[in-house]
């Protein structure tokens, strides 16, 4: 079976939400995002660099339950003292987060203010691994002993690595991108056979009685996760729906592209060309933008430019 290029990542997420000024605020002031531009109702932002979120607004849009969309997805900083960062931000403005030790990874979870959920994480792979079954999700310890994946994170520990004078305000550093997106779908046989048999990507691993599968490139853990706690069977969420507009999986270079974008027309799917690459939806009606990196970084380079011609 042909896989998925190794570097491919997680590049763009793009969303819905009901009041753009609210969540403008709460990415910027509580996450840690900036603002790259601009156009009416649709923000684009990041870390300086690539577009990492961009957010649509529509006040007519509604919140849909029980359909397949997002779950969340997943802000990657690059180590334990930016997470302290972020969550001490959060915990200081009273808003709602649930700090969670992965083992291989910490992480806070939260939704934002229209209810799209969002996972801050950084990697500790030295703490330990995930290990996947046909039945479940748990972890190794680094020691051998097993842990559920799921434990409180301990955030006295987590806050020694704040520095005196650390400024809580201060923006994700760039090294920041997206790690992961984690979707609702409707049936996990169906959503593995089109990221893994079509788009190529590694199949991680099917819990079954966790009702959850992930896939990824390169040996990462997980690019994209997917579960059916929504319910078998559940639709897509209508076109008004606060939400999931698209995210993109980043290929290193247009060969790499070709070769999915075959598979994708072999299947008698039909991509839509965008100017951000080729749209296409899966069985649920979750849209997956497929990309090169050169297209991904774009918009950061049009940005660099039109700085440098204002000097």
């Amino acid at each position: 079976m042909a896989r998925i290029h190794p570097q491919t990542h997680i590049g763009t997420v793009t969303l819905t939400v009901k009041n753009l000024e609210r969540c403008l605020d709460f990415y910027q002031r509580l996450i840690g995002f900036q603002l790259h531009r601009r156009e009416e109702a649709i923000a684009f932002l990041g870390t300086g660099g690539p577009d990492l979120l961009v957010l649509h607004g529509n006040p007519a849009a509604r919140r849909y339950h029980g359909t397949s969309g997002l779950y969340h997805f997943a802000i990657l900083v690059p180590d334990r003292r930016e997470l302290a960062r972020v969550i001490a931000r959060l915990m200081r403005a009273g808003y709602p987060n649930y700090p969670t030790d992965h083992i291989m990874t910490k992480t806070t979870y939260l939704d934002d203010p229209d209810g799209n959920g969002i996972e801050v994480y950084c990697e500790s792979p030295e703490d330990g691994e995930f290990v996947v079954t046909d039945e479940i999700f748990y972890a190794r310890r680094a020691d051998g002993t097993l842990s559920d994946g799921r434990e409180p994170l301990d955030l006295e520990a987590l806050f020694t690595h704040l520095r005196p004078g650390d400024d809580l305000s201060a923006p994700l550093p760039p090294q920041t991108r997206i790690g992961h997106v984690h979707l609702h779908v409707g049936d996990l046989e169906a959503a593995v056979r089109f990221y893994h048999g079509i788009l190529g990507f590694d199949n991680r691993g099917i819990m079954r009685r966790f009702r959850m599968a992930m896939v990824s490139a390169g040996g990462y853990h997980h690019h994209i996760g997917l579960n059916t706690w929504q319910g078998e069977g559940a639709l897509p969420a209508p076109k008004d729906a606060v939400g999931l507009r698209w995210f993109s999986v980043v290929l290193p270079h247009r060969e790499a592209l070709k070769a999915v974008l075959a598979r994708v027309r072999a299947e008698k799917l039909t991509p839509e060309a965008h100017e951000a690459g080729w749209l296409i939806h899966d069985p649920f009606g979750n849209g997956v933008m497929l990309t090169t990196q050169d297209l991904w970084l774009e918009p950061a380079r049009r940005g660099t430019a039109r700085k440098t011609e204002g000097k």
